[in-house]
């Protein structure tokens, strides 16, 4: 038993393709072959059904029932079922030591006692009158050469728009 085991697992192993009997494929290849090869073949295809358990077993239809009840995969799915099942009974009855951490954080009392003016886009002036950096004076900075200024509004059309070849 333990042998077949083993031997399934090989990666190396051939395999042979259920839609083209001719086809040998490595068992890592296995199943990248199989989607290839179900849509070159949909006439086989539909007369062959996918195992629930693993997806490798391609069976006739008129066998998936036998199969299914016979499958070596079903043992591995049941038994992860079972001790999902147990885990789950488990897990209910322990019960959770997680405390939340205590917060020393009140934002809106916060927000009460702000005395500085908030911060305003465009305005020199966002230091509070109480802040160190209030008498620091802030100039807009440019990166632009001198002489030249940054537009005061976008154009109707823009350039690139007009000419697809830039």
């Amino acid at each position: 038993m333990e042998e077949t085991y083993i031997d399934s697992l090989d990666p190396e192993k051939l395999l042979q393709c259920p839609y083209d009997k001719n086809h040998q494929i490595r068992a890592c290849r296995f199943p990248y072959h199989l989607i290839k090869c179900r849509k070159n073949h949909p006439d086989v295809a539909n007369k062959l059904a996918t195992c629930p358990f693993n997806a490798r077993h391609q069976v006739p239809r008129a066998e998936i029932s036998h199969h299914i009840s016979s499958c070596e995969d079903k043992s591995c799915i049941e038994q992860d079922v079972v001790n999902q099942t147990r885990n789950l009974g488990q897990e209910t009855l322990a019960e959770s030591t997680w405390q939340c951490p205590p917060c020393d954080e009140d934002w809106d009392k916060d927000l009460w006692e702000q005395t500085s003016t908030p911060f305003v886009w465009g305005t020199a002036n966002y230091c509070g009158n109480n802040s160190p950096a209030s008498n620091i004076v802030m100039e807009p900075k440019s990166n632009l050469a001198s002489g030249m200024r940054v537009p005061k509004s976008l154009p109707y059309v823009l350039p690139w728009k007009n000419n697809p070849r830039l």
